[in-house]
């Protein structure tokens, strides 16, 4: 595993993406190593679907690159193990037998690409990129959605209901008859609520409401 650090406004150093490489054939696995280094990124290579299975996910940002056809296990039941794991890196699948039920069923489980052997290195590249990209794009989203989980568990049951009927687009006032409150009770609730999520509008609000509700 070989790979280059990044210098950061602070001054300290940013880990490179991790790309992992997995394919039996062992030319191939040496050629995109060799590339992939080449441009910086610290790389990793398996012979088999097991061997990878066998690792511990790690928290780096990176991108997986495995064959369709590997032994005993394929490169698409890969993909579903992957997922079972908890291991939500994006795939980008080569292939020297390629057909189009096999791509898309990659495809619509995530993949980021499907390459057919033999591929130009710079279409590899661009996948590898496209690939990073959105790992560090469902990094953030997980972490803004963890910070929201973390925030919500802290509303009382009160203020979850009156959360909801709020991002609802009920006024106060409605609201209240809702729960069987009074207005000035709801308006506790609510201001208490804005602070606690950290909401500066209603419109913040309501689209907070929405992410939690899209996590479920």
């Amino acid at each position: 595993m070989i790979g280059t650090n990044s210098p950061q406004p602070d001054g300290s150093l940013e880990r490179q993406p991790l790309v992992l490489i997995v394919d039996d054939d062992e030319i191939v696995r040496r050629t995109l190593d060799s590339l992939l280094r080449s441009t910086g990124l610290r790389t990793a290579t398996y012979a088999s679907a097991q061997e990878l299975l066998d690792m511990e996910v790690t928290d780096d940002i990176g991108c997986i690159i495995l064959d369709v056809r590997l032994p005993r296990l394929s490169g698409l039941e890969l993909q579903t193990r992957l997922r079972d794991k908890g291991d939500e890196r994006p795939l980008i699948f080569i292939t020297g037998h390629a057909d189009v039920p096999m791509s898309v069923r990659a495809m619509k489980a995530g993949a980021v690409d499907f390459l057919q052997k033999p591929f130009r290195d710079q279409d590899l590249l661009d996948a590898v990129d496209a690939a990073l990209a959105r790992d560090r794009v469902n990094r953030e989203q997980r972490a803004t959605i963890s910070s929201l989980r973390a925030r919500y568990d802290l509303l009382t049951p009160r203020e979850r209901q009156v959360m909801e009927l709020v991002s609802s687009g009920l006024l106060n006032k409605q609201a209240a008859n809702e729960l069987g409150l009074s207005e000035i009770t709801v308006k506790l609730h609510r201001a208490s609520v804005m602070k606690k999520m950290e909401a500066k509008t209603v419109a913040q609000l309501v689209r907070m409401a929405e992410m939690l509700e899209r996590s479920l």
